[in-house]
């Protein structure tokens, strides 16, 4: 249960004054994967890209990913923040700015960005600001952290497609998802990496509108 005040304070972005220290050096890891045993932090094969994706909780997201076939490697991480090399217990604090966000290292001649994002705009609600379902603060938010000029369009025309369907769905609730170049993703602590494979009945937040996202649509 949130106090008003505890409400306001996580799902305020922070300022450069108000935002946490957080530190020099990188924190401790895991550095393979738990499922496939790929290299969390590479080198990964030639020509496979990288996407970011927010979807509120990230164990929930980050299983979702790495079960899709041409997915190489996933991991879970902070990212569109301001405090350096933060840690799961500051990010919580809504202090940091960081949503929590998972890596997705994937061929793409197997599967394309536009299937994984579908597979985003589909498997969580895209219009809540900052909080997914019971999820509330700044680290929930909806996020997409591009790492090419041709994600970024990408992207967009899918925020903008879905936002129609939305509509047409009946929903008046804008799409809030944010869409911006990746600054720094800073890896998650070792116990949060994969953790529904060694947590089964861990909690899983993801809970989708039940619309189809047009992806592709001009």
């Amino acid at each position: 249960m949130f106090f008003n005040g505890d409400y306001e304070k996580k799902t305020v972005m922070p300022t450069t004054e108000t935002a946490l220290p957080g530190r020099e050096e990188p924190i401790a890891t895991a550095t393979r994967h738990f499922v496939n045993g790929n290299s969390l932090k590479g080198p990964y094969p030639h020509g496979f890209e990288k996407a970011v994706f927010g979807m509120g909780c990230f164990w929930g997201a980050e299983r979702l990913f790495w079960q899709k076939p041409g997915v190489f490697v996933t991991a879970v991480g902070y990212s569109g923040g301001l405090t350096p090399n933060p840690t799961y217990r500051e990010t919580t604090t809504g202090l940091t700015g960081h949503a929590e966000v998972v890596l997705v290292v994937f061929d793409p001649d197997i599967i394309s960005y536009d299937a994984l994002l579908k597979s985003f705009f589909e498997e969580h609600d895209p219009t809540q600001g900052m909080r997914q379902g019971n999820d509330v603060g700044t680290t929930y938010r909806s996020v997409i952290y591009t790492t090419t000029p041709e994600q970024e369009e990408k992207a967009l025309a899918a925020r903008r497609a879905y936002t129609r369907a939305l509509l047409s769905a009946g929903r008046t609730t804008p799409v809030t998802t944010e869409i911006a170049p990746l600054g720094v993703f800073y890896f998650a602590e070792n116990e949060h990496q994969q953790y529904l494979a060694k947590v089964p009945d861990g909690y899983c937040g993801l809970k989708g509108t039940g619309i189809s996202c047009p992806v592709g649509a001009a």
